[in-house]
């Protein structure tokens, strides 16, 4: 898009009296189910409409009929009603604060549900690769910024409503010509800080998208800042770096322009109303109003009436405008994204199991093996074609797990290549995988290499350049969420634990699992001491709490419990100690089904029936000791597991 356009674009939702129609249902709907606090929080405000009526009685009292009149008893004890009526705000103040909270959080809540909501369904509406990066700023900083804007809104209205009453009364029960003096000055800057709130607004609406634009561009770049260096984008990308960045500072600026207005329109409101009443005095005094009335006039104004107005000014010029238009923003239309950085993923989320998506290029992988179970010889090419053992063939052992599912590979990668872009080096190339139901592969290979990307390719959240993945016969790419959740699960080294009971983390990906089946997961997998830590499968879980071990014991646990055929373990169990490990991947492989795992251990690539090397230039697959004879690069990596050089057997 654009600059012009997008400043059109801006133009259209600038309108701050359209997104006061827009969020006018929502508001009343939810103060209308919340009436009952409404109701308490006025109560409490009524009595500082009282405080804010003696302080100045209590003072012009104090004055005409206490110490001019030559009574000083009753002059302190006028006072000492000013003093008292001071005194109980504390307790009005505390009372009116522990009504907000029920006005406060559950907006927070709301929004939160809201914000969340949305995101969720525009990736899901938006298939794989589908991702929100300005979900993050609604969910964090915004919705903070609503929270804390909606509290000081709540706060500052209702003070200067009920305030306002108070001296207003108390200036009229002195003398009605204080009104004259003072009302027309409050009046003109009242006035004039109401006509900023609407440029206001919309100033603060396009420092919001503005901040929003170069958010999501600094994410994406991120992102693809490998492959912006391979495919010599970079200068360009900075280039549209610096120019979200200029537009940021001039919404900045025009920002602090309307709020230099705004604070004149405070001087205006702050001071002309106490120099109008002091030029005033001769008039005043020849209208009948006494000096104890003057000092309670000045007593109302100082005291009470100009800070309300201050701080009623302060908060509708900053809490108001942001909350309108970040409340707009959350629950508002939707709006188009606006900027668009090289974007490396084409992935999406994963269905069912939430993980982090690979965010960064892989050196180039030349080929990768396509090979019978149990096949030996020399180094695998790309092109080989092997075939699921049938019947008469001879199949690996898979520890007694049922390998002759028809002729229907578990996992089948045909000619797959990868790239992140059209210059870029491919990740893959031309890759040939054939898994057999039941099997046990590890791949293993430097960092960086491509073994994440060959798992996410297998799951469906990242699509081929070329090429086709299939899981159990039928082509993953393209496949809806809910379809490829029972194919498979890939659990990420960052295990996914959210807040709820164990039991609602166990069997999320299988609702109605038994207790038997949860009792028999939890036992193979070695979760019995964390269940009995938290207090049982009923216990509540908070991530936070737990360790990264820990989380990743549930997330392995989840996909036991899982009806998924194939299991990807993306270094799942890399924070666990070597014993934890082996009881999890020995469960795991004993579980009906096929296992892939990304080893980071010697003993992970031992356990496993094959083991497939990825070393960027060629590809071997076999058992471990075959592979080791035929890869130098896994016998370097043997010899880095266990310390010292690996031999040759």
């Amino acid at each position: 898009m654009t600059r012009r356009a997008a400043s059109a674009d801006t133009r259209e939702t600038d309108d701050g009296s359209g997104a006061v129609r827009r969020l006018a249902p929502h508001a009343r709907r939810f103060l209308a189910r919340r009436s009952g606090v409404l109701v308490r929080l006025a109560l409490w405000s009524l009595a500082e409409t009282g405080q804010a009526f003696l302080v100045g009685q209590g003072v012009a009292r104090a004055v005409d009929q206490g110490f001019l009149a030559g009574d000083t008893r009753r002059g302190l004890l006028w006072l000492t009603v000013a003093l008292v009526a001071v005194l109980l705000g504390a307790p009005v103040i505390r009372g009116v604060f522990a009504e907000l909270a029920g006005l406060t959080e559950p907006l927070r809540d709301g929004l939160v549900r809201h914000a969340v909501d949305r995101s969720l369904g525009s990736a899901a509406a938006g298939g794989p690769g589908g991702t929100d990066r300005a979900a993050v700023s609604r969910l964090t900083n915004q919705v903070e910024i609503a929270r804390d804007s909606f509290a000081g809104l709540v706060l500052t209205l209702r003070s200067f409503v009920f305030t306002a009453a108070g001296a207003l009364l108390g200036l009229l029960s002195l003398h009605p010509s204080l009104l004259v003096v003072v009302l027309p000055p409050l009046s003109l800057g009242l006035g004039l800080f109401l006509v900023t709130l609407r440029p206001m607004a919309a100033a603060q609406r396009r420092a919001l998208a503005a901040d929003e634009a170069l958010g999501d561009h600094a994410a994406r770049s991120r992102a693809a800042l490998r492959d912006l260096t391979a495919c010599g984008t970079g200068p360009a990308a900075a280039r549209r770096g610096a120019e979200l960045i200029e537009d940021a500072a001039a919404a900045a600026r025009v920002l602090a322009g309307w709020a230099a207005v705004r604070t004149a329109a405070l001087g205006v409101a702050g001071h002309l109303p106490v120099l109008a009443l002091l030029l005033a005095v001769p008039w005043l005094r020849g209208r009948g109003v006494t000096a104890g009335a003057l000092l309670g006039a000045f007593t109302y104004l100082v005291q009470s009436l100009l800070p309300a107005l201050h701080t009623l000014m302060t908060a509708l010029g900053a809490a108001g405008s942001r909350l309108l238009v970040v409340l707009d923003r959350i629950i508002g239309p939707e709006r188009p994204e606006r900027t668009r950085a090289a974007e490396p993923e084409r992935a999406g989320g994963l269905g069912s199991v939430p993980a982090p998506a690979a965010t960064r290029t892989e050196p180039a992988l030349a080929a990768a093996p396509r090979p019978a179970p149990g096949a030996g010889g020399g180094a695998v090419t790309a092109r080989a074609t092997a075939a699921i053992p049938g019947p008469g063939d001879d199949a690996p052992d898979l520890g007694g797990r049922p390998a002759d599912r028809a002729r229907t590979a578990a996992v089948e990668l045909r000619s797959v290549t990868l790239s992140y872009g059209v210059r870029a080096e491919p990740v893959l190339d031309s890759l040939d995988l054939c898994v057999a139901p039941g099997e046990h592969l590890a791949v293993v290979g430097p960092s960086g290499i491509g073994k994440s990307t060959l798992t996410r390719l297998v799951a469906g959240t990242l699509a081929p350049s070329g090429g086709e993945v299939r899981v159990d016969g039928r082509e993953v790419t393209g496949r809806p969420p809910a379809e490829l959740a029972a194919l498979r699960v890939l659990v990420p080294q960052e295990a996914y634990v959210f807040s709820g009971t164990l039991i609602d983390n166990l069997t999320y990906l299988r609702p109605g699992a038994s207790r038997a089946d949860l009792d028999a997961a939890v036992d193979a997998l070695g979760l019995w001491p964390l269940v009995e830590r938290l207090g049982g499968l009923d216990a509540p879980v908070r991530p936070a709490e737990l360790s990264h071990g820990e989380r990743q014991l549930v997330a392995l646990t989840r996909a036991w419990v899982s009806p998924a055929p194939l299991l990807l373990l993306d270094e799942a169990t890399c924070h666990l100690d070597p014993a934890a490990e082996a009881r999890a991947e020995e469960a795991l492989a004993r579980r009906p089904g096929t296992l892939l795992v990304v080893a980071h251990r010697l003993s992970s690539a031992v356990r496993a029936d094959r083991v497939l090397v990825l070393d960027g230039t060629d590809a071997v697959c076999g058992t471990h000791d075959e592979v080791l004879d035929r890869s130098p690069l896994y016998r370097d990596l043997t010899g880095h597991w266990q310390g010292g050089p690996a031999r040759r057997r």
